[in-house]
C-alpha cells in the first residue's frame, strides 16, 4: 500500500486526468486512471483502490450509474465531480452513497483537501477492530440497530451488518455522543470534521435521509433522528 494512498481518476477528458494524475502524485498518492466504466472495472480488479475520483458527465456509462456500482461491490472513498450547475445529478449522486462531491472547475488544492479529508475517514475506519459477532458490550442504540462506535459498524435488530459510508457514521458517531441536543447544520460538520463544506449544504439532509432509511422503522415520519424545524437535527436514543 502507497504511503498515502491509491486514487482511481475516472474522467474522459486526457488533459484533466493528466493534470490531477500530476498534481496528486506530486503530493504522494499512486494514482490509476481511467476513461469510463469498463476501465475502472479493469482498475479495480488489478490493484486496491482508496478512492475513486468519478466524473459524472461520463459517455456511455454515466458516472451515477458507475457510482451506484462502487457502493454496492466495494469499500472504497468516492468523490462525484459535478458540473457547476448539476445540482440534481449532485444530490443523486450523495444519495447513492458517495462521500463528497467537487464542482468543475475547482481548485486543485481543494480537491486535495477533500481527499485528505475522507482518507483520513476511511483510515479510521481500517484501523477499527473489526468485529466477528455482535455482543452487548460498547454497542450503542440507535433506533432499533446497534452501533458498534470503535469498528465503525452497525446492524439491525437481527445482528446482520448495515454498511456505512464514512461520512454516515461520523455523523452518527456525533450524534450518539450528543443525545437528546439539537445540533445545527454547521455544528454537525464541525463534528465531523468537514469544515470545507458550507453549513447550508444540503449534504447534511442528504445524508441524514439515507442514515433515517436504514435505522428508522418509517423513514417518514423519523422518531430517533428528529428534525427540528429552523434549528438542525436531534437524535433521541430512546425513541419508541
Amino acid at each position: 500500500m502507497d504511503a498515502l494512498g491509491r486514487i482511481l481518476i475516472v474522467d474522459d477528458d486526457a488533459g484533466v486526468r493528466a493534470m490531477l494524475a500530476d498534481y496528486l502524485g506530486s503530493h504522494g498518492y499512486a494514482v490509476v486512471e481511467a476513461d469510463g466504466g469498463e476501465a475502472m472495472r479493469a482498475a479495480l480488479a488489478a490493484a486496491q483502490v482508496d478512492i475513486v475520483l468519478l466524473d459524472l458527465r461520463l459517455p456511455g456509462e454515466d458516472g451515477l450509474a458507475l457510482a451506484r456500482q462502487l457502493r454496492e461491490r466495494h469499500r472504497l472513498g468516492i468523490i462525484m465531480v459535478t458540473a457547476s450547475g448539476d445540482v440534481v445529478d449532485r444530490v443523486v449522486g450523495l444519495e447513492l452513497g458517495a462521500d463528497d462531491y467537487v464542482a468543475k472547475p475547482f481548485d486543485p488544492r481543494e480537491l486535495l483537501a477533500r481527499i485528505k479529508s475522507l482518507m483520513r475517514r476511511l483510515r479510521a475506519a481500517a484501523d477499527a477492530a473489526p468485529a466477528s459477532t455482535v455482543t452487548a458490550a460498547g454497542l450503542r442504540r440507535v433506533g432499533p440497530c446497534r452501533l458498534d462506535p470503535g469498528a465503525r459498524r452497525l446492524f439491525d435488530a437481527a445482528g446482520a451488518e448495515i454498511e456505512l459510508t464514512a461520512m454516515e457514521f461520523d455523523l452518527l458517531a456525533a450524534f450518539i455522543e450528543h443525545p437528546n441536543r439539537v445540533l445545527s447544520r454547521d455544528q454537525l460538520l464541525t463534528l465531523t470534521r468537514n469544515r470545507e463544506w458550507e453549513p447550508f449544504d444540503r449534504s447534511i439532509d442528504i445524508r441524514i435521509a439515507r442514515l433515517r432509511r436504514k435505522i428508522e422503522p418509517d423513514p417518514a415520519h423519523p422518531r430517533t433522528l428528529r428534525t427540528v424545524r429552523g434549528a438542525g437535527y436531534m437524535f433521541v436514543p430512546d425513541a419508541g
